[in-house]
């Protein structure tokens, strides 16, 4: 198994070294290789996703992702820019199905900011598409008019097919799952949705065991943080399931806890937590390295198709929290807080 290891910026190679720790713990035949990606990838190449990085991320079987960005970054003209490399390695590996669980461990359900009660038991698949809509919908850019008045362009457009793929990875998972899909639109409003939930109408005849619904985006919005047990599977364009998804990472106590896939239509994927590379903590020994764990079995389950090792790290870092280690963002009164590097051998130690 050749897995492309890149670990960014800010607490992305402190997270991954945690998650690689993991993987190696599993004792079985992979090959890693690391290259540099966005800020990094711009301080040793002058490109936030080097040619020779993406080269390794075609040849190998999966990515494995720590985070991109920094604030000395910003400053950079925009194709520069950290997150731009994260745009492109996306569209360039065709990763347009994202998966985002957000799964609340028992143990953490004090640490959420909802009431226990409200998110006991949560388990929702937030399925986000991944390279259309806003963010690379053309005619985009800042112009200035005629008056000499600044503009600013971006265009959300969706078509058919692009519509139906990400509605079919939602379908099938509702199929494992609960068999409740959620559509999240903006049907009222927004032509390009107003599509979206036709398409989706259309492709639901093909699983008439699966339960559809729709909702306007800021109605999601408000029901995740009113009874966010009611979804199942929640699937949506990419800006709404930006949003979103980072929504519901905080229902499970921290974004940290989040781990995400994003896959191609062979189930090639870049593995990744939802969160970002916090500058302002790095090299600090404070992450939570938890989400990109978890972003390893999320890895093992769906390009390796080995569910057996993947439900082995998930165990592990439930025994891990079982036993009362906490870094910082999930740390509660009474519970053993520890850092980035610790966490990692707790999660070692229990597999």
């Amino acid at each position: 198994m050749k897995i492309a290891v890149l670990p960014g910026d800010g607490i992305g190679p402190e997270i991954v070294a945690q998650a690689v720790k993991v993987l190696k713990a599993l004792d079985l035949d992979i090959s890693m290789t690391e290259a540099p990606i966005g800020g990094a990838g711009y301080e040793a190449a002058g490109d936030p996703l080097p040619e020779a990085t993406l080269k390794l991320a075609k040849e190998a079987d999966a990515v494995l992702l720590g985070a991109v960005g920094d604030w000395k970054y910003d400053k950079l003209e925009r194709h520069l820019r950290p997150e731009r490399g994260l745009l492109r390695i996306r569209k360039e590996l065709n990763l347009f199905a994202n998966l985002r669980p957000a799964l609340l461990y028992p143990e953490l359900a004090s640490a959420s900011t909802l009431k226990p009660e409200v998110v006991s038991g949560l388990d929702i698949m937030i399925v986000r598409e991944l390279t259309g809509d806003i963010y690379f919908g053309q005619p985009r850019g800042i112009s200035k008019l005629e008056n000499g008045e600044r503009e600013g362009i971006n265009t959300m457009r969706y078509n058919e097919s692009e519509i139906r793929r990400i509605g079919r990875v939602a379908f099938d998972i509702a199929m494992k799952r609960n068999k409740k899909v959620c559509s999240v639109d903006k049907a009222n409003v927004l032509e390009a949705t107003e599509l979206w939930r036709q398409v989706m109408i259309e492709l639901s005849a093909e699983y008439p065991e699966v339960e559809l619904s729709h909702m306007y985006v800021d109605n999601a919005a408000m029901q995740l943080i009113r009874a966010p047990k009611q979804f199942d599977v929640m699937v949506t364009g990419n800006i709404f399931g930006d949003i979103l998804s980072d929504e519901a990472s905080m229902l499970t106590g921290s974004i940290g806890m989040l781990p995400s896939a994003s896959l191609d239509e062979n189930n090639k994927g870049m593995y990744e937590p939802s969160h970002g590379s916090a500058p302002d903590i790095a090299g600090k020994d404070i992450a939570n390295p938890l989400a990109t764990i978890l972003s390893v079995a999320m890895m093992l389950r769906y390009t390796f198709n080995d569910e057996a090792n993947a439900q082995r790290v998930e165990n592990a870092v439930k025994k891990a929290l079982a036993q009362g280690y906490r870094t910082a963002d999930i740390w509660t009164e009474g519970s053993n807080k520890v850092g980035c590097n610790a966490m990692g051998d707790a999660v070692v130690a229990a597999l």
